[in-house]
């Protein structure tokens, strides 16, 4: 992860036609501490020194033969790796000034050069530099501590259940609808029913036999988002046999406390006969 800029190590290219400028430039920064400092007097070469250097901070004339200030920086645009376009643009139009802000230039040095203007705009330009990558330091640390902890939180969540499954006869998960969506252990051999049925009151013949009184208040306990703890009810099967079950279940909610569903584990208690 690239360390927060040091200013007067940043690297920075000058690029202009005029070969006095670019000496009155180089000239300036060098007195004025800065160890890092390129130049070119042909536009063309400035995408493939960006993409190579990554430069810190490029001094871009705007009026140059061949390809002006404006087409430099569209290109630059299509090739910047981190989305910020470090240009301090060089003009002795006013006019050009707006339109340059508006290409993506950070900021303007009007020709003929004011020397303490070009050193103090440049040194403001590195700072705001410095900050942008200190955010963007720190958005990344964040996201990746984001992801530690989604990874740590789905490691949690698969223990919860290995140990879940390990002390019941099965585990299970519903949406907010009642549907089913999770499933674990022998609950079909067991209950003798669709998944889907379970705790239902369709009365089909999957259903049948069980007491519809604590059918009742399981439902009244799930329609009101209340946990319940080692609920029993039971299924008198066809065959004459009797069926205990028990189950216990919380309700989820995701991270804006909207309801999502009920997960749970169960045991039977009386085995068939």
């Amino acid at each position: 992860m690239k360390s927060p800029l040091d200013i007067l190590s940043a690297s920075i290219l000058i690029v202009d036609d005029q070969a006095s400028n670019v000496s009155l430039l180089e000239q300036l920064l060098s007195e004025a501490g800065y160890t890092s400092v390129a130049s070119t007097m042909n536009p063309q070469e400035v995408c493939a020194l960006h993409r190579k250097n990554q430069y810190d901070l490029i001094l871009l004339d705007l009026q140059m033969p061949g390809m002006d200030g404006f087409q430099v920086m569209a290109a630059l645009k299509t090739n910047d790796a981190d989305g910020y376009l470090p240009v301090i643009v060089l003009t002795a139009q006013p006019g050009h000034k707006l339109r340059a802000l508006q290409a993506g230039a950070r900021d303007f040095i009007s020709k003929p050069f004011d020397l303490v203007e070009v050193k103090t705009r440049i040194h403001n330009m590195l700072e705001v530099r410095r900050l942008y990558q200190r955010l963007e330091n720190y958005s990344k640390i964040l996201e990746q501590k984001v992801q530690e902890r989604t990874a740590e939180l789905r490691e949690s969540e698969a223990r919860y259940r290995s140990l879940t499954e390990l002390a019941c006869d099965w585990y299970w998960e519903q949406d907010e609808t009642g549907s089913f969506t999770k499933v674990s252990g022998p609950v079909l051999e067991m209950l003798g029913i669709k998944v889907d049925a379970f705790g239902s009151q369709t009365g089909n013949n999957e259903t049948a036999g069980w007491n519809a009184a604590e059918q009742e208040i399981l439902q009244g306990k799930i329609a009101a988002r209340q946990p319940f703890l080692d609920f029993i009810f039971s299924r008198a099967n066809a065959d004459g046999s009797n069926q205990k079950f028990q189950i216990s279940g919380e309700p989820m909610f995701n991270q804006t406390s909207r309801f999502i569903g009920y997960r749970g584990t169960g045991v039977e208690l009386t085995a068939k006969k």
